[in-house]
């Protein structure tokens, strides 16, 4: 078991390449605005055009294998991100404090939690193929405001993240990629025939984390006005509104999905017959 942990521990914290990572602006790749700008722009344009398109039907079964595959390569990177990230965050942290507040101007986004933030930051071009899987099923239906929002807005967040060496980065990876392996476990299970009955704990942990992350938030928010502040005050009032809005979408999908249907099935049974 130790020697597992050692192990662990050498290759997804100590190896040099995630040690001596370092987030350089317009240097670093993605690390630009012309970079975020273009990416954004380009998935929503794509989004535009492929869902107005003629696109050719594929097949069910080999649609369903990319799909399986996709959802599998996400479930194991979320993991090891999650895992990733808890161990540097133990390692590199000073004092617990710092898990929530970062210092001002001593905390550059270098070393292995920024490490981790990349790729986190690179998973969500990654999660980009999750709308073209939608588009080619030919199901629009589940082509919805949030979900195209979501995936164009969280490229935002993550780059905010390293360019401001924003505070509270710890906590929120590790939450949202927890909440991704469980997400992605139900979709890999979908895309091989399975119709798991916790679809809605899904829609539940996921509107739990944003609760969860302004909670810490409010933590961060007190370091940061009686002391000397936080690093990344700015980025993190930017996620803030973001993640408002997606708990109050969030809410209203369980609303429309799962209760209206909770009640509409109750109604069908409480009829005479």
């Amino acid at each position: 078991m130790e020697d597992l942990y050692s192990n662990l521990h050498y290759w997804l914290v100590d190896h040099p390449t995630i040690t001596h990572f370092q987030w350089k602006p317009n240097q670093t790749w993605g690390a630009s605005p012309l970079f975020l700008s273009l990416t954004v722009l380009a998935y929503l344009l794509l989004t535009f055009v492929l869902r107005r398109a003629s696109l050719p039907t594929l097949n069910s079964t080999f649609l369903r294998l990319i799909s399986a595959l996709h959802n599998l390569i996400l479930l194991i990177l979320s993991l090891i991100m999650a895992v990733g990230c808890s161990l540097s965050a133990l390692s590199q942290m000073p004092n617990h404090r710092w898990i929530f507040c970062f210092p001002p101007n001593q905390t550059p986004p270098r070393g292995p939690v920024f490490f981790w933030a990349q790729i986190f930051y690179f998973s969500k071009l990654l999660e980009f193929i999750d709308t073209l899987l939608i588009i080619l099923s030919g199901s629009n239906r589940r082509l919805s405001f949030l979900h195209v929002y979501h995936h164009a807005v969280v490229v935002v967040m993550c780059y905010l993240w390293l360019s401001t060496s924003q505070s509270l980065l710890p906590v929120a990876l590790v939450t949202n990629a927890s909440v991704h392996v469980l997400m992605y476990a139900y979709y890999l299970l979908c895309a091989l025939g399975g119709r798991p009955w916790w679809k809605v704990l899904v829609t539940n942990c996921q509107i739990i984390q944003f609760v969860f992350s302004f909670m810490v938030s409010g933590l961060m928010l007190y370091y940061h006005f009686t002391g000397s502040g936080c690093s990344g005050f700015s980025g993190w009032c930017f996620n803030a509104v973001f993640n408002a809005s997606l708990l109050a979408l969030f809410v209203n999908f369980h609303f429309k999905n799962y209760a209206k249907r909770k009640k509409a099935n109750r109604n069908t049974k409480s009829k005479p017959l």
